[in-house]
């Protein structure tokens, strides 16, 4: 074996065992950070709301992070409580038609207010099943997620007599912006994988996809090798 292929060789040990322990490292860090970085900020926005006499490095001379998590959890719970009740659902109504009366607000809190509810409440829809829609054109498969059956006016001004869907689909890597498709459900090919196996094939643009036959996720053919 000559030099060069030595170096190259030796090189290429270091280069694939730099990325497995990258792998191994990478999600553990990431999920550290995130969480750091959550309860920095949530503290951030609770604490200053709190009389410095109470903070924890005042009462207990120690910087203590989370307190202000704590407390929002604490505060929310309350909240939850408050407004199940006569006198909370009051108070609520009668803030939300004083919202109503300020036109740029009231178009921001409904917004929000409709994501929160179909995202937070209990009886929140889900989506429906994972599938495959021809987009952006025929001949061209991308994945996708059936939200629900199409109703209201969508439904009676584009039903030809077949039944439509909701179809939402996810941009890559990002699922959380994309598309909103109403499709006839004959041009739908429904699959048997699960929601969260579609969108892990989504996030790793096709890396990682459903192994039907051993029920996991497998890398794609050639991945474990390009190291």
């Amino acid at each position: 074996m000559s030099t060069d292929q030595h170096k190259r060789g030796f090189l290429g040990s270091i280069r694939s065992n730099f990325l497995a322990g990258l792998a191994v490292i990478a999600p553990g860090v990431l999920t550290v950070w995130l969480v750091w970085n959550v309860v920095t900020w949530i503290d951030g926005i609770v604490m200053p709301l709190i009389p410095r006499r109470f903070h924890p490095e005042v009462l207990t001379g120690w910087d203590v992070p989370g307190v202000g998590v704590a407390l929002f959890l604490v505060f929310t719970l309350v909240m939850g409580y408050f407004t199940k009740g006569f006198v909370g659902r009051t108070l609520v109504g009668w803030g939300e038609r004083i919202v109503e009366a300020m036109p740029v607000v009231r178009s921001i809190y409904n917004a929000v207010k409709q994501i929160a509810d179909t995202i937070l409440a209990r009886s929140a829809p889900t989506f429906d099943r994972a599938c495959l829609v021809e987009y952006p054109r025929k001949g061209i498969w991308a994945t996708a997620f059936i939200s629900t059956t199409t109703r209201g006016e969508i439904g009676d001004k584009l039903s030809d007599g077949d039944e439509l869907v909701s179809v939402f689909l996810p941009t890559t890597p990002n699922p959380t912006s994309g598309f909103l498709l109403f499709l006839p459900r004959r041009d739908v090919i429904e699959l048997d994988m699960s929601i969260e196996d579609a969108a892990k094939l989504v996030i790793s643009a096709g890396l990682v996809y459903p192994d039907t036959r051993k029920g996991k996720l497998v890398a794609a053919p050639g991945v474990e090798d390009a190291g």
